[in-house]
Parts: C-alpha cells; structure tokens; sequence
C-alpha cells in the first residue's frame, strides 16, 4: 500500500463538509501548518475541530475560523484568538471546553477503543452538566466520553514511506494519541525517509495507524509569545 502523498491538497482532498477533524500540536508547536493551509483554499466548511487550542488570529486553526470553515472547537484553551473570543460570544460558533488532561485522555481512550472513562476533574463545575457522575470510594467522578474524528491531521519532525513518525519536544503532546484516534490520519512530515532509516526505538507511532504522509514545505514554526529577558545596562 503507498502511503505516500505528494502534497498537503492532495492528501486532503477527501475531506468533506461537516467532518470531525483532530488537529495535533501544542499551543504553535506541531500543528499541521501545511494541511490547514490546503484547507482553506478547498473551502471545506462545516467542520467540528479537535485541538488543544484554536491557533492565533492569522496562523493555524485561525486562519480556517477566519474564513468561517469551523462549525465547532473542542479545545481546552483559546485565549490568543481575538476571532475566536468573537464568534464564541456572538453564538456563531459552538464551542465545547474541556480540561487539558480531561482532553488529552478522551483522545487518548478513542485510539484505544475505551468509550468513556471516569475522571474527578470537572465535577461540581459547568463541565459535568448533563453528564453521567458516580461515587467512587467516598469521591465524586464524571463520566466523560471517548473522542474519535474522521480525519486526524498531524505533524512529525521525521517519517518514512510506511507512515512510522518521529516527533519533537511539545510536538509530542497531543500528536500520537491524534494518530491513533482518527479514522484516516493524515501526517505532514519535515523530513520524509526510507523505510529502516528511522532507529526503531524512537520511534513514537507505528505506520499502522498512519494512512498518508506527505512530506511538508515552508514551515513557519511560530511561537505565540515571545518572552526574553533584557540585557541590564
């Protein structure tokens, strides 16, 4: 089977209006830059989509909220998006906040095939309505369900043709278990190798759950604030 894909365009052609996407990184960190950027120009509209966070005003998920694709974000932090704030208040987009770690385990669990699992984080606060709750050992639980998408769209340092992927620093977050909960994945690489240039043991996902890789181009790696400290006189 080849995996492989000669472009970001044409390894998301397929995605249509009103799918559930996952879209991997951390804050700027591995986001699939070139695979949001193929979206905007096909136009896909109507999408539900699962990251961490929603980009900036001009930059990753952004720039598909600017053009009104996004129909839904399940995220746990938005504060860098001033369009995002916008449409949050103005009711123009559904959004659905879940805690970081809670988040991180719904992905987690629907590459596992666990459905829904109990957690403490969230009970007795807005996050638990409507939702199952259980007491467990003298302590309350929330039920919270699993997370799966049709597509997930991820980002790796480096991959080969059979769609095993290397990731780096922060990069690590949230990628892999995206990887593992999409129906098709879909990873941007930095760096596309042969099969058995990759050192097995750093690997971080098998090629089993990676349907089509592409090798990206043009990365930005931006970084959302920029602290440094000033020389003293």
């Amino acid at each position: 089977m080849n995996k492989v894909y000669s472009n970001a365009a044409e390894a998301i052609k397929d995605i249509a209006n009103d799918s559930i996407l996952m879209l991997g990184g951390f804050g700027l960190c591995g986001i699939p830059e070139n695979c949001i950027t193929a979206l905007v120009a096909q136009g896909t509209t109507g999408l539900t989509c699962i990251s961490n966070n929603a980009g900036v005003d001009d930059f990753g998920i952004g720039l598909m909220l600017k053009t009104k694709q996004v129909k839904k974000m399940i995220s746990s932090y938005v504060g860098e998006n001033a369009e995002f704030e916008r449409q949050l208040l103005s009711g123009e987009l559904e959004v659905e906040l879940t805690p970081q770690g809670s988040l991180a385990e719904k992905i987690r669990a629907g590459g596992a095939g666990i459905p829904a699992f109990f957690t403490a984080t969230g009970y007795g606060t807005e996050i638990a309505e409507g939702k199952e709750t259980r007491q467990i050992d003298g302590r309350w639980y929330v039920l919270e369900p699993a997370l799966k998408a049709d597509f997930a769209l991820v980002k790796a340092w480096k991959g080969d043709r059979l769609g095993n992927l290397m990731f780096k620093g922060t990069a690590r977050n949230f990628n892999p278990m995206m990887a593992m909960a999409g129906k098709i994945t879909i990873a941007e690489v930095e760096e596309l190798v042969e099969p058995g240039e990759l050192d097995p043991n750093y690997i971080h996902t098998p090629g089993i759950y990676v349907q089509r890789i592409f090798q990206g181009v043009d990365y930005e790696k931006r970084i959302e604030q920029r602290t440094v400290q000033t020389k003293e006189s």
